[in-house]
């Protein structure tokens, strides 16, 4: 199990409790300090069956920078919602969680994270 965290987000450190809690074996990815590249944001994506802009933090300063309230919302620019998450991965919701069998969730709740133990 791996989880995107920022150390500073009280969600991040509240998933790792609940992780840390039930003895979950995980590794611990800052992925602001460490970011993923397109083809992991891409493969994330598909095993939370969301979009790109399901996980991205609009209310970000680089979200008003990019001005990515008047970017469409379709297949034809999920790329590049994906390359602007890759570039500016403070964009990116957090906590991710990628279990071993292939489960992800975006961790803002004790459910979702209790629900890749």
């Amino acid at each position: 199990m791996e989880i995107w965290l920022n150390p500073v987000c009280s969600k991040c450190r509240s998933a790792v409790e609940l992780l840390d809690e039930a003895g979950a074996e995980y590794t611990v990815r800052r992925y602001l300090e460490d970011p993923p590249g397109e083809g992991e944001i891409a493969a994330v994506l598909e095993r939370l069956g969301l979009e790109p802009w399901d996980i991205t933090r609009t209310g970000e300063a680089a979200a008003a920078e990019l001005g990515l309230a008047s970017w469409p919302r379709t297949d034809g620019e999920r790329s590049r919602w994906i390359a602007a998450l890759s570039a500016h991965p403070s964009l990116i919701q957090r906590p991710i969680i990628t279990a071993d069998d292939g489960h992800a969730v975006v961790g803002r709740t004790p459910e979702a994270v209790r629900s890749v133990l």
